[in-house]
C-alpha cells in the first residue's frame, strides 16, 4: 500500500524519508549556569533519541536561542557560542544513525524572554531573569516586564545573531534550519501591529513590519548556502482579525519568503496575545497551512491536534499541507510514526536492536 505520509520529500539537498515530523517543543532542561549553560545534556539526548527511534522523517529540536537574552527561560537551549555546539552534535549524530534528518529551530523570545520555566511572568534578575527586548516597549501582560525597545543598531545585531546561530547549527550537524517567527516571540512581535508600534523603517505598514523577518531569512540563507533547507515557522493569525496579524498577511509574507530563499512554511497560530479566543479542535490550524500552500506557491507543514494516522494521511491527500508536525502526540507516544505505518499498511522497519519484536511468538 502507498501512503502520502510515508512518501519522501526533497527540499534542496535534503531528502526527508517521510512526512511525519516532530515539532519543536521546549524542554526547559538545559543548565542555567556554568560552562554548560544552554547546551543540550543527557535529558535532551534521551528525549530526542527516543523520538528518533520512533521513526519520524525530521526532528526539529526545540526553540534554541541565538543570544542569551533570547531565551524564553533560563533553562532554554542556546546556540550563541561554540561551547554549546558539542552537545548539539550528540543529538544530530544519534538522529542520523536512526535515519532521521536532524533539524533545529533557532529563536529569539523577545518580550516573552526571561520568564519562569514552570510558567508565569518575567523573573527578577536575582532569580535568573533579565530585561526582555521587543520592537516596542509594550509588555505581553501584567506579569511580564515592560521590554526594552530595540534600537536600529540592536536590530542589526539580531540579524547577525541569527546568521551566526545558523552557522553553528551547520557545524553541529543539523541538516535543516527553521527560523522561529511565531507564538509571540521576537520576529512575530515585529510582524504584528499588536506588538509593533514603531514609527521607523521597522514598523508601520506591512513592508516595515516584515523588514526584520525578511532580513533574517536573507542572512540565514546566505550562511547555510544553497543545499540546506530553510523553514520558517509563523503564526498565521493573532486571532483578532482584522486588528492583529492576519491570515491574509501570512499568505502575502509566505510568497515573499519564497522569494527570499525559504523552502517551507511551518504554519501555527496565536501566541502574541495572552487571552485570544482560539477555537481549538482536531486539525484546527490546517486551514491556514492549506491557504499558504495554495495561494503562496510554497510548501507548508500543518500542526495542531493531529493525533490519528488516517487524519494525518487525509491532510496530505487533500492538499492541506506537504507534511504534518506532531507535538504533544509524540510526547505521549514516541513510536507514533511506526504505529501509523502499521495502521496504514506501510513497511517501516524497527531499529536493528528491536527487530526481534517484529516476529510474533509462535
Amino acid at each position: 500500500m502507498t501512503s502520502n505520509l510515508f512518501t519522501p520529500i526533497t527540499l534542496r539537498g535534503a531528502t526527508i524519508p517521510n512526512r511525519i515530523w516532530m515539532a519543536p517543543m521546549c524542554q526547559y532542561s538545559a543548565d542555567a549556569t556554568g560552562p554548560a549553560t544552554g547546551a543540550p545534556n543527557d535529558w535532551h539526548l534521551q528525549h530526542y533519541g527516543a523520538r528518533a527511534t520512533g521513526g519520524p522523517g525530521l526532528i526539529l529540536v526545540e526553540a534554541t536561542a541565538v543570544v542569551p537574552e533570547g531565551r524564553i527561560s533560563p533553562l532554554d537551549l542556546g546556540i550563541w557560542n561554540d561551547a554549546q555546539v558539542e552537545g548539539h552534535r550528540r543529538l544530530t549524530a544519534f538522529m542520523r544513525g536512526q535515519g532521521v534528518v536532524p533539524g533545529i529551530q533557532i529563536a529569539h523570545a523577545g518580550r516573552k524572554g526571561g520568564t519562569s520555566p514552570t510558567g508565569g511572568g518575567t523573573l527578577a534578575p536575582e532569580d535568573g531573569g533579565w530585561k526582555p527586548v521587543a520592537p516596542s516597549a509594550i509588555q505581553f501582560n501584567d506579569d511580564h516586564a515592560v521590554p526594552h525597545e530595540l534600537t536600529v543598531e540592536e536590530i542589526n545585531g539580531v540579524v547577525t545573531a541569527f546568521a551566526d546561530a545558523a552557522q553553528r547549527a551547520l557545524d553541529a550537524g543539523y541538516e535543516v534550519v527553521e527560523v522561529h517567527a511565531a507564538h509571540g516571540y521576537l520576529l512575530h512581535e515585529f510582524l504584528s501591529p499588536v506588538s509593533n508600534r514603531r514609527e521607523d523603517e521597522y514598523g508601520g505598514d506591512f513592508e516595515g513590519r516584515t523588514r526584520l523577518p525578511l532580513a533574517v531569512a536573507d542572512a540565514v540563507r546566505a550562511v547555510v548556502g544553497e543545499q540546506v533547507p530553510v523553514l520558517f515557522r509563523v503564526s498565521a493569525t493573532d486571532w483578532i482579525e482584522p486588528d492583529g496579524w492576519t491570515a491574509d498577511q501570512t499568505v502575502r509574507l509566505a510568497a515573499l519568503l519564497r522569494e527570499h530563499g525559504v523552502d517551507l512554511i511551518d504554519v501555527s497560530t496565536g501566541g502574541n496575545l495572552p487571552a485570544a479566543g482560539i477555537p481549538t479542535g482536531p486539525g484546527y490550524q490546517v486551514q491556514f497551512a492549506e491557504r499558504v500552500r495554495r495561494e503562496s506557491g510554497i510548501p507548508s507543514a500543518a500542526v495542531g491536534i493531529i493525533t490519528e494516522p488516517q487524519q494525518a494521511e487525509k491532510i496530505l491527500t487533500d492538499g492541506g499541507a506537504d507534511a504534518v508536525l506532531l507535538g504533544r502526540e509524540l510526547l505521549r507516544n514516541p513510536y507514533w510514526p511506526r504505529q501509523a505505518a502499521h495502521e496504514l499498511g506501510v513497511e517501516h522497519p524497527l531499529p536493528r536492536q528491536y527487530r526481534r519484536a517484529e516476529r510474533k511468538a509462535a
